[in-house]
C-alpha cells in the first residue's frame, strides 16, 4: 500500500460527510498545502474511522482558508477512510491505524510501511509540530497527550487545555513516532459528534497555524494538571465480560465510566466476578511488565482497585474494549516550577 500524496483537494472535501470521504480518498492520503511559513504543521485525522471530530475541524479550517493564504504550510493525513465509511474504529482484519507507526511491536505490513514513509516525508519537510486528533467513547474531559517531557511539547499540549497526560505505551502511536522529529501531541476531544469538541479542535488548530515558535520555558505549575500513565488495562483474551449479562466472567458496574479522571482509592469496585481465584484483567506498565496484582484484587467476589490511582478512557462500548483496552491508570506528576 503506497501513501497517496496530493497538493490540492477536490471541492467536495469542504462539505462532505466523514462517511463520504472514502469516495474522494480511497486510500490513506497525505495532503500538502503551502502557507506563508514554509515549515508545515502536520495534522492527522481519522486514524480511527469513528472518531470524526478531527476531520470536521480540519474541514472547517480548510473552508476558512479556501480564499486566503494559510499562515503556515499544512500537511494533513486522512487515515482510515474505509472504516470511516462504515463508522467503525477499524475494519475486522485491519490493524489499528494508531498502532502502526515507527516504534510499533506490530507485525510489519503495508500499513506500517506507509506510516514510516509519512514520518520520513515530514522529516524531510522539517515539520514544525504534529497534532493527532482523536475522540473517545467514554465520559472523559478534553485533554492532550505527550510522549516526551520536553518544555516545547508541554507548551504545545497546554495550548489545548490544562489537562495533559504523559505516556509511553501503547507502542506504535502516531504522536510517539513524530515526537522523535518535532513537538507532538494527541488531542482527546471527547465523544464524536459534540459541537464543542469540533469548536475546540478547530480553534486549537487555527491557533497553531499562527504560532511562529514554541516557548522553551516551563509551563507555570498553576496552569497545568500533568498526569503520567502507569498502566494500560485489557480484558484477558479468554475472559468474558459484560455490563448487562450476569452470567459472564466479569460483570462491570454500569456507572464505570464516571470514574474517568477521578482520583479513586483502594477498594473501589469495578464489577463482580464469577471466579475468585483469577483476575480477568491484565495491567501492563510502560515497560511492558505485567503489574495486574499491583492494581487489582478480588475481594468478596468483587474486582477492586488495590491502590490509589486515576483511570482514563473507561468506556461502556464493549467492541472498543475488545479492540483496544478497558482503560489506562494514571498518577499525578509535579511540574518543575
Amino acid at each position: 500500500m503506497q501513501i497517496k500524496q496530493i497538493d490540492s483537494y477536490p471541492e467536495a472535501l469542504l462539505t462532505c460527510d466523514p462517511k463520504a470521504l472514502h469516495a474522494l480518498f480511497q486510500q490513506p492520503t497525505l495532503l500538502h498545502l503551502q502557507g506563508k511559513n514554509p515549515r508545515p504543521l502536520f495534522v492527522s485525522v481519522l486514524l480511527h474511522g469513528n472518531e470524526t471530530t478531527g476531520f470536521l475541524a480540519i474541514q472547517r479550517l480548510l473552508n476558512k482558508y479556501a480564499q486566503q493564504n494559510l499562515p503556515r504550510s499544512l500537511s494533513i493525513f486522512f487515515g482510515n477512510t474505509q472504516a470511516a465509511e462504515l463508522g467503525l474504529r477499524r475494519l475486522d482484519g485491519q490493524p489499528d491505524f494508531n498502532r502502526i507507526w515507527p516504534g510499533t511491536d506490530a507485525i510489519h505490513c503495508a500499513e506500517t510501511q506507509f506510516a514510516r514513509q509519512i514520518v520520513d516525508i515530514m522529516r524531510a519537510k522539517e515539520v514544525f509540530a504534529s497534532i493527532d486528533v482523536h475522540n473517545n467513547t467514554g465520559l472523559n474531559p478534553h485533554y492532550a497527550c505527550i510522549n516526551k517531557l520536553d518544555n516545547r511539547y508541554l507548551q504545545l499540549a497546554n495550548l489545548f487545555g490544562r489537562l495533559v497526560v504523559y505516556f509511553l505505551r501503547p507502542l506504535g502511536v502516531q504522536s510517539a513516532a513524530f515526537a522523535e522529529i518535532c513537538p507532538a501531541v494527541t488531542l482527546e476531544c471527547g465523544r464524536p459528534g459534540q459541537q464543542h469538541g469540533i469548536d475546540h479542535a478547530f480553534s486549537y488548530l487555527n491557533d497553531c497555524l499562527h504560532l511562529t515558535e514554541l516557548a522553551q520555558h516551563p509551563v507555570h505549575s498553576q496552569d497545568i494538571d500533568l498526569f503520567h500513565t502507569t498502566a494500560q488495562v485489557k480484558i484477558k483474551e479468554n475472559s468474558r465480560f459484560s455490563f448487562t449479562d450476569k452470567q459472564t466472567d466479569l460483570l462491570f458496574d454500569k456507572q464505570l465510566e464516571r470514574l474517568n479522571f477521578t482520583e479513586i482509592s483502594a477498594g473501589t469496585c469495578f464489577g463482580n466476578v464469577q471466579n475468585s481465584h483469577s483476575i480477568p484483567l491484565i495491567a501492563i506498565d510502560e515497560h511492558g511488565t505485567d503489574v495486574t496484582e499491583q492494581f487489582f484484587k478480588i475481594d468478596n467476589m468483587q474486582l477492586q482497585i488495590s491502590r490509589s490511582t486515576m483511570p482514563s478512557m473507561l468506556t461502556l462500548d464493549e467492541r472498543v474494549i475488545r479492540q483496544d483496552c478497558l482503560c489506562y491508570l494514571m498518577e499525578r506528576l509535579q511540574t518543575s516550577n
